[in-house]
C-alpha cells in the first residue's frame, strides 16, 4: 500500500479545476476594491498564490489591505476568521 499525499492542494482535483474557455486576464490581476466591500472567494488555480481551499466560495467582507492581497473577514462554522486573497481570486457582489 502507498501513503496517501497530504500536501496543502491535497483533494482539489475537481475544485480547482478551469473550464476550457476560461482565461486568465490581466484586468482581474489588477482589479481594485474598496473597504467594506463585499465579495466572494473564487479559486484562480492558474495564479500560483492562493487562499487556501476550504475558503473557496465562501463570501465576505473586504476589512483591509496588505501589500497586493486584500484582508477578507469570512465565517468559518461560528468563528470568524481572516483570509488573505489577491485580487484575482475576489468577485465582488452586490449585497442588497
Amino acid at each position: 500500500m502507498g501513503v496517501k499525499s497530504r500536501g496543502r492542494k491535497a483533494g482539489t482535483r475537481s475544485k480547482l479545476k478551469k473550464s476550457r474557455r476560461e482565461k486568465f486576464t490581466v484586468t482581474k490581476y489588477l482589479k481594485e476594491f474598496k473597504i467594506g466591500t463585499y465579495v466572494a472567494i473564487v479559486i484562480d488555480p492558474s495564479s500560483k498564490k492562493q487562499p487556501f481551499h476550504r475558503f473557496h466560495g465562501l463570501t465576505g467582507k473586504i476589512i483591509g489591505k496588505r501589500g497586493r492581497a486584500y484582508i477578507v473577514e469570512v465565517w468559518d462554522g461560528n468563528k470568524r476568521k481572516q483570509v488573505f486573497a489577491t485580487p484575482e481570486h475576489l468577485k465582488e457582489i452586490k449585497v442588497v
